[in-house]
């Protein structure tokens, strides 16, 4: 069956930087449009990043554009998403999310399989 798994999550200072990965399993990955989302207490699942599989195009939320980097080695069916200059806004539970559609896709409902998440706390 498919299997997303997420790491790298953890506790770090304000400006400080983590590097995600997930790793998927159980799918054709490089056939996938891999997404990154996230969640804080209270409040809904917001999307993150993505990384369209045909193409290589990307997308970002506003929030993160020119902090976060999402990529992703097909060789390794891995994406990673770097965060730098972290924000106490940006704690919350990280989730890795696959879709078979095309595009930079931004919706939960688009997507197809999910992970357990991982969690970052930014502190101050």
């Amino acid at each position: 069956q498919v299997q997303l798994v997420e790491s790298g999550g953890g506790l770090v200072q304000v400006g400080g930087s983590l590097r995600l990965s997930c790793r998927a399993s159980g799918l054709t990955f490089r056939s996938y449009t891999m997404g990154w989302f996230r969640q804080a207490p209270g409040k809904e699942r917001e999307f993150v990043a993505v990384f369209s599989w045909i193409g290589d195009n990307t997308d970002y939320a506003d929030s993160v554009k020119g902090r976060f980097t999402i990529s992703r080695d097909n060789a390794k069916s891995t994406q990673y998403l770097q965060m730098n200059s972290l924000k106490p806004e940006d704690t919350a539970v990280y989730y890795c999310a696959a879709s078979r559609r095309v595009g930079v896709i931004q919706y939960v409902e688009e997507y197809d399989y999910w992970g357990q998440g991982t969690q970052v706390t930014v502190s101050s």
